[in-house]
């Protein structure tokens, strides 16, 4: 199970002092000054505040002691882009990343990091807002990759896609409308690859940011791919080019 802090005073204490959180879920209705406090370091911090019901959140926690108040701590800590870039440096080898705008299927993210780990990306980033984090869920359909991969949890994609390519960093969009195959292009250099949600896929800002898009070609009557699977078969198609010979 996810590692819980209930209270009021001790959520807190562990947003003012900078732990790794998953989201705080207050339970519709609290009041009080501690609950604005909560909600302005919440916002403060960049972590994501959801209001539940009494069934949801006692379903949650059944906790007495909860005080209408809890936070999920993060699976994992997670870290900076520019760490990610530093660590490809530190390798020798050309930036390799995974983007995922708005996957909301923990077992689509775990399937995804744990193809990204293998095929040697460097890090992956995700969003704070609207998606799935990592959960116990993402760890074990994961295989454990995602303690190994360096993730990145962002305010903003499209911003984070703007930061890359002042970096030097090409970005490709898988997109089911991608004017190349994704086997048509040259994955040799820097390189993100954006993948998006399960069923809208990349938002329209994010589709912007890319020099790329790619799609993949399908042969069925189902319309489109299970996103793990099309950011599995991009991956691999990076990880082919940059390690051919």
């Amino acid at each position: 199970m996810s590692e819980l802090i209930l209270g009021r005073q001790p959520v807190i204490e562990a947003l003012r002092s900078g732990r790794s959180l998953e989201k705080v879920v207050l339970l519709f209705g609290v009041r009080g000054n501690p609950i604005q406090r909560i909600r302005h370091l919440c916002k403060q911090r960049g972590v994501p505040l959801i209001e539940a019901g009494k069934d949801r959140f006692h379903g949650l926690c059944p906790d007495p002691n909860a005080q209408g108040v809890l936070a999920v701590v993060a699976a994992k800590e997670y870290v900076g882009v520019d760490e990610i870039l530093q660590t490809a440096k530190n390798k020798g080898e050309a930036p390799f990343l995974l983007v995922l705008d708005e996957i909301e299927d923990p077992h689509n993210l775990g399937a995804l990091i744990r193809t990204a780990e293998c095929a040697g990306v460097h890090g992956g980033v995700i969003p704070k807002h609207h998606a799935a984090g990592i959960s116990e869920t993402v760890a074990k359909t994961s295989a454990g990759a995602s303690l190994h991969l360096p993730l990145a949890k962002v305010t903003n994609i499209a911003q984070t896609l703007d930061e890359l390519k002042s970096a030097g960093v090409w970005i490709v969009g898988a997109d089911m409308h991608g004017d190349r195959l994704f086997s048509e292009v040259d994955y040799g250099g820097p390189l993100a690859v954006v993948v998006g949600s399960e069923g809208k896929g990349m938002r329209r800002l994010v589709k912007e940011k890319c020099d790329f898009l790619v799609r993949i070609p399908l042969y069925g009557r189902i319309e489109s791919l299970n996103a793990s699977v099309a950011g599995a078969l991009i991956l691999y198609e990076v990880a082919r080019a940059r390690h051919k010979g």
